[in-house]
């Protein structure tokens, strides 16, 4: 008999709609306006007469890609279902377009960008309460990306983690422990760029502000995290520049001289290290190291150390104490006690989650063989998280703001549907069966609500 049920399979059937979860997506960039700006902002490379909008063509791939897919020609997802996602250009066309904007360079690049800052700020506003900066700051993570190359790609070279591909540097805007991010910078860099890349950590840092609404683009309500990649002089200096202002919490490599102070600090002056709920973390202390260590380093620098009994089985490094881990971070922070800033900075943890999505919507690899046309991929991927981290905030609620990619794709996305015309009315059913039909509903109730853009 078997496990499964035997069906018969027949083609031709009609008014089937797959992936009509996929609406969501679409009512969320029409409540956003992501459509008309990207459209307005790719206007210089539309050709006169030109039938198909270079803006739709490129937010076309971007849904492909929130909705699962890694290729160009995955737009064929959306092809298929003109009822949904309207019509849709051929490979070629899509492929002409990404050359067209490559050549382009800089200039399209930073009309891309200009867009997505623009529908960001509108977001956040309709987002209101449930908006990353609801608490009047914004945090943005940095952190490094490795994508394996499978194949002789532009730029493509050995890693630290002995791969092959490309190190590209990515910022996130952290949504707290109630939801998820929102990508805001991506910088794409040869697989041997190095970690500690002042340069390259200062220009991603200008790509995430670009991306904040004005008022959070300089000024200690804003606050830039990193890993030790980004505990370099130079970084550090650009952060605390006068003018800029900005907040940091920067992991810092335990050099010999910090590894020092730490054997010097008294007992009495090791505090409890704490968990979100205010508990104590067992078995980790921390505390800030004053002196000499901080010479060379801008005015205000704190440095806080933390150490903590290893989990079973891991290793210990040279620059480790008396049987103790050894973290230390830098922050420019005064006023908060340190192991409440030793938490926080901990947090950054939350930017792993984010990349483990940012590889699972387009940055698996990068499709394309030319390092100007990946760095157009890269803004496609950027848009289609967009997308995926403002449908929880403007639609969810409870531990649904929590899903991640693949959740959204499997319980929302995947949902099938008919399409019923009444009249000039079309309508799409969701399947009545299916478990989270009332999540997509709900979603799209509480989208329906929101003001459109004016």
């Amino acid at each position: 008999m078997g496990s499964y049920p035997r069906v018969r399979i027949e083609g031709g059937g009609r008014a089937v709609v797959s992936q009509a979860g996929g609406v969501l997506l679409v009512e969320t960039v029409r409540k956003a306006g992501v459509d008309t700006a990207i459209s307005a902002a790719l206007t210089p490379w539309r050709k006169a007469r030109a039938v198909h909008d270079p803006g739709k063509i490129l937010l076309d791939v971007a849904l492909a890609v929130a909705l699962g897919g890694d290729c160009l020609a995955d737009v064929a997802m959306l092809r298929a279902e003109p009822a949904v996602f309207g019509p849709v250009v051929s490979d070629p066309t899509v492929s002409r377009l990404i050359d067209t904007l490559a050549a382009s360079g800089e200039k399209a690049l930073r009309a891309i960008g200009a867009a997505r800052a623009e529908v960001r700020q509108h977001v956040w506003r309709l987002a209101d309460r449930k908006a990353p900066d609801a608490g009047g700051t914004v945090t943005v993570d940095l952190d490094g990306v490795l994508v394996i190359a499978h194949s002789d790609k532009e730029d493509a070279a050995p890693t630290w983690k002995r791969t092959y591909g490309h190190h590209p540097l990515m910022g996130f805007v952290d949504h707290g422990p109630g939801g998820t991010g929102e990508p805001v910078a991506a910088l794409l860099r040869p697989g041997n760029a190095g970690s500690n890349t002042a340069t390259d950590h200062i220009t991603a840092a200008q790509l995430a502000l670009a991306q904040l609404p004005k008022k959070y683009r300089r000024g200690r309500r804003t606050l830039i995290r990193t890993d030790s990649a980004g505990g370099t002089h130079d970084f550090v200096t650009w952060l605390a520049q006068r003018g800029r202002w900005l907040s940091y919490s920067v992991g810092m490599v335990i050099t010999e001289a910090i590894h020092q102070h730490v054997l010097k600090v008294p007992a009495s002056a090791w505090t409890a290290a704490v968990e979100v709920d205010g508990e104590i973390r067992d078995g980790a202390w921390v505390a800030e190291l004053t002196g000499d260590v901080l010479d060379g380093w801008p005015e205000g620098m704190r440095l806080i150390v933390r150490k903590e009994r290893p989990h079973p089985g891991a290793q210990l490094r040279l620059t480790d104490a008396d049987g103790m881990r050894l973290t230390c971070f830098a922050t420019n922070t005064s006023g908060r006690p340190i192991a409440e800033l030793e938490l926080r900075h901990r947090l950054r943890a939350r930017a792993e989650d984010r990349i483990r999505a940012a590889r699972a919507t387009g940055l698996r690899n990068l499709p394309l063989h030319r390092t100007a046309q990946n760095r157009i991929w890269l803004e496609i991927v950027q848009i289609a998280l967009d997308l995926l981290a403002w449908i929880p905030m403007l639609a969810l609620t409870g531990k649904s703001r929590l899903w991640e990619p693949r959740r959204l794709r499997l319980r929302l996305f995947t949902a099938a549907g008919q399409l019923v015309t009444t009249g000039r009315r079309r309508i799409l059913r969701l399947a009545r069966h299916w478990p989270r039909t009332g999540h997509i509903t709900a979603a799209l109730d509480r989208l329906t609500q929101l003001p459109d853009r004016g």
